[in-house]
């Protein structure tokens, strides 16, 4: 199984910049997974394609403003830092810029006071990992998230190049738990007022938690699609939310992602009990899904279109077959459709 095969053809005018000002004006591409079917409708749609019963499952994790731009404290040279994991004890699994001149050991300072020598926030390069990677330990006085809120960035994909104005557009509007280094798009189709609809024609809303991390969007570096290793993400549900989930088990229902984020956790879940009722837990997950894989809980996912040879064009090719998402994306890009994390929206059904 190769990556290559993965691959399309997209032009980067199709690559959406910024967000629609209505969250739920995009359009919806479904997907037919048992005959391969396409329709072209808009994302309001999507109640035609859920029936009372269906349990719709939310990734409820918060973006935190986690790209921060500081110096290097001996040289003044400028340094970049993504968040993407809390370690504890103020350390964190960041990537950094220029990863060649940020070795172990290396301070970084950032934010001013009214003291040049003490910084709002200060922090050292403890250990150095492949791609970038670093874990850094910080320090500060005050609160962290504070002053995260007040130092740092949202940290938007590299394809787009176009200024946020406002970052509540890329949260989605269940935001609740803080970790994220990155939204979980397809959720930002929503409204508060459109979730209400569907909860009035009687879809259960459930929610889950995993904090998108380097794990979803880390490129895949090998040829063979199974030598790729996913890195971990934390993941979480509680005892409400896993009681909706068995209660679908139990009805029969179906159970609908919004997102692969979703769709990862609930399949983690799945893996971890069997068919034991699902339990209020949390952990870290590195589920990598692909073709050949068999669904324990998800029946039909909402996503974005995502990029070329991505893990994510994998999981979704697990579930509706790689020769149909392939042949949907081409019909979308005929269509041009508007792609990845501010895009239009796909539902395989």
């Amino acid at each position: 199984m190769n990556v290559g095969d993965y691959d399309f053809e997209l032009p980067e005018r199709l690559i959406a910049q910024t967000p629609l000002s209505d969250r739920t004006s995009s359009r919806l591409l479904v997907l037919h997974k048992d005959d391969g079917r396409v329709e072209h409708r808009s994302f309001k749609d999507l109640a035609d394609y859920l029936a009372p019963g269906d349990t719709l499952v939310l990734n409820d994790t918060k973006v935190i403003p986690a790209r921060l731009f500081g110096r290097k404290a001996d040289t003044g040279a400028k340094a970049e830092v993504l968040l993407l994991k809390a370690l504890g004890d103020h350390r964190w699994e960041a990537l950094v810029r220029p990863g060649k001149k940020l070795h172990t050991g290396a301070v970084l300072h950032f934010g001013e006071t009214e003291d040049s020598l003490k910084p709002l926030l200060a922090a050292v390069v403890e250990e150095e990992g492949e791609m970038g990677a670093r874990t850094i330990r910080f320090r500060y006085d005050g609160i962290f998230n504070e002053i995260l809120d007040r130092l740092g960035e949202m940290p938007l994909p590299p394809y787009i190049k176009e200024r946020l104005e406002d970052k509540d557009r890329y949260q989605t509007v269940y935001a609740q738990n803080e970790g994220s280094a990155a939204a979980p798009t397809a959720g930002l189709h929503f409204t508060e007022g459109f979730l209400r609809e569907l909860r009035e024609r009687g879809i259960a809303v459930c929610r889950v938690t995993l904090h998108v991390g380097l794990g979803t969007f880390r490129p895949v570096s090998v040829d063979n699609v199974r030598e790729h290793k996913m890195h971990e993400e934390w993941y979480g549900v509680d005892a409400e939310n896993a009681a909706l989930l068995n209660r679908a088990r139990q009805a029969g229902t179906r159970i609908v992602a919004v997102g692969t984020t979703s769709a990862r956790t609930l399949e983690t879940l799945g893996q971890r009990f069997g068919d034991l009722p699902i339990e209020a837990c949390s952990g870290w997950t590195g589920i990598f899904i692909y073709p050949g894989y068999e669904f324990r809980l998800v029946s039909a996912l909402l996503t974005n279109f995502h990029l070329p040879k991505s893990t994510l064009v994998m999981l979704v090719s697990a579930l509706a077959g790689r020769e149909s998402v392939l042949a949907a994306y081409r019909e979308a890009v005929v269509a041009e459709y508007r792609f990845f994390s501010f895009g239009d929206a796909m539902f395989i059904t």
